[in-house]
């Protein structure tokens, strides 16, 4: 028979765990934006990317394409990024899912479209932390800007804070590292809502880890 002493030690044992978890997360995410600010630009650009941004009707039709019908308010979302950041200079069609209860993950995968016609298959993933709560799967188009190579895609992106903008059933905030900045753009089915702090972690292969 369990005592109420060991209930409350069986507690408190769990309690110590979620905030250890939230602790390790915290300077998890502390070191990675101060690695974000202190990282000194790439002196050498491998794989170039284009200079000449992709038209706007160009992208606000690869966009209405991949979400479909279903999704209402395509235009006033890329519109309101077409007006903070102008054209990208290339972009990721992909898919993710995530779920959270405090403590969050994501993970997603899809292809990157350059401006010279190149692709190339991506993944990314990464944690948050705060009051967030629920699950979700989603279709995910990412504008990027201001990258000289594609290299530069390959690391990881620090959520900006007050940038999460949202119309019917679509939603987008922008991850930043340095001058290259993200502006993914999700619309999916589940349930999933709150404020968090959080990054992504861009790379050209699959992993589990999230960090």
């Amino acid at each position: 028979m369990r005592t109420p002493s060991s209930k409350l030690a069986s507690t408190g044992s769990g309690n110590g765990i979620m905030r250890a978890l939230h602790l390790g997360l915290v300077l998890s995410l502390a070191a990675v934006a101060a690695s974000c600010s202190s990282r000194p630009a790439t002196e050498t650009a491998a794989r170039p990317v284009s200079a000449e941004p992709y038209q706007q009707d160009t992208i606000l039709r690869e966009a209405e394409s991949f979400f479909g019908r279903g999704a209402q308010g395509v235009a006033d979302v890329l519109n309101r990024v077409f007006t903070d950041n102008g054209p990208p200079e290339a972009y990721i069609k992909g898919e993710e899912g995530g779920a959270a209860i405090g403590v969050g993950l994501r993970y997603g995968h899809g292809t990157v479209y350059l401006r010279d016609g190149t692709t190339e298959k991506i993944y990314w993933r990464g944690p948050s932390l705060g009051l967030d709560f629920g699950g979700n799967a989603a279709k995910t188009f990412v504008l990027i800007y201001n990258v000289s190579s594609l290299d530069e895609l390959y690391q990881r992106f620090g959520g900006v804070e007050g940038s999460l903008y949202f119309v019917g059933g679509l939603g987008v905030n922008y991850n930043r590292q340095g001058n290259v900045i993200l502006a993914p753009v999700r619309f999916g089915v589940g349930w999933r809502q709150g404020v968090n702090i959080g990054y992504l972690h861009i790379s050209p292969e699959r992993s589990w880890i999230p960090f």
